[in-house]
């Protein structure tokens, strides 16, 4: 099967490269219907990859299990984050998010009734962070979202900060 490349944005710039597969027509369906999928898969890299995706540490399948859980975690984490900050932060990599916006923030928690409060500090002012998650629990109730997690005894979360 023959099988061209277009490259270029523009008709007057596109130029066109070709070769020849002997390979099973599963192997070629893959790579002509499933190739546009391979640009969100190396954006996921390129913004997540330094969260513990780039690198394998040790061949234990069980602590590389670990680690992978770990990194979706966080992953998923970050991501809520960021559908929250304005647009400069949305487009960071998570190297980016580490260096100039979890690097300075300092905390503290604190239980207080049936609370854990998490106290920020250096949080600046332009990510609006506050505005989305001071006073969290009864934002969640307004909600119908059951503040309480399960899996911390049932203590709610709250942030705030200074």
């Amino acid at each position: 099967m023959l099988l061209v490349e277009r490259t270029g944005e523009i008709p007057s710039e596109y130029q066109y490269k070709a070769f020849i597969s002997t390979a099973k027509e599963s192997v070629l369906t893959m790579l002509t219907e499933d190739y546009c999928n391979r640009w969100s898969i190396e954006e996921f890299f390129n913004f997540e990859g330094n969260l513990g995706w780039n690198r394998a540490s040790t061949m234990n399948l069980n602590v590389r299990y670990g680690k992978m859980s770990l990194a979706m975690i966080a992953q998923a984490v970050i991501y809520q984050l960021r559908q929250e900050l304005p647009p400069p932060y949305k487009q960071w990599t998570a190297t980016s998010m580490a260096e100039n916006i979890f690097r300075g923030i300092d905390g503290d928690l604190r239980v207080i009734d049936d609370k854990i409060v998490v106290t920020m500090y250096n949080v600046a002012e332009n990510l609006n962070l506050h505005k989305h998650y001071s006073d969290l629990p009864s934002r969640l109730e307004q909600q119908g979202v059951d503040p309480r997690i399960p899996w911390l005894y049932g203590f709610k979360l709250d942030f705030k900060f200074k």
